[in-house]
């Protein structure tokens, strides 16, 4: 279903959170819950993974990880503060100690100047470590290789959260 590298990842992420006795939870939107999918997919991931919020639309994430209808207003769903909102609001609402957030345009459409399509922003949350963002842009042409190039980073933000 996923390409080796994200499978290897997603088994190296399961192994790291178990002997860490973290548990993990993500908040996707343009992902639409590929990262949990691969996380999901490595036998025993049981063992690690809490939960996964889709939050495609604006109100799921106003709804589901108390992101301020506000801030979307304002900034956009695709940006910095979003996903760190994201993220914090993933660890809010579960009994998950890591978290990851992935918010952006995987396109074809829906890409501005300001944020073209491959815009992707990225949030990973630890219980008692703060917050760490990076923004992404992957130049793919299509909607299946931005989204699977945000997963592999995603599990690598989060991989880079256990330490």
């Amino acid at each position: 279903m996923f390409p080796l590298e994200i499978v290897t990842l997603a088994r190296l992420l399961v192994d790291e959170a178990r002997e860490r006795s973290l548990r993990i939870v993500t908040a996707e939107s343009c992902t639409g819950g590929l990262v949990a999918g691969a996380i999901c997919q490595v036998s025993g991931a049981s063992d690690v993974f809490e939960r996964g919020f889709i939050t495609y639309s604006n109100r799921a994430k106003q709804e589901m990880l108390g992101v301020p209808g506000d801030l979307i207003a304002d900034l956009g769903a695709v940006s910095d503060a979003v996903s760190r909102m994201m993220a914090e609001g993933a660890l809010e609402n579960s009994n998950a100690h890591v978290s990851v957030a992935v918010t952006g345009i995987a396109g074809p459409g829906g890409g501005t100047p300001m944020k073209p399509v491959g815009t992707v922003h990225i949030a990973t949350a630890r219980s008692n470590h703060g917050l760490m963002h990076r923004e992404e842009f992957f130049e793919d042409d299509t909607r299946e290789g931005i989204q699977l190039a945000a997963v592999q980073a995603a599990l690598t933000a989060l991989r880079d959260r256990m330490t």
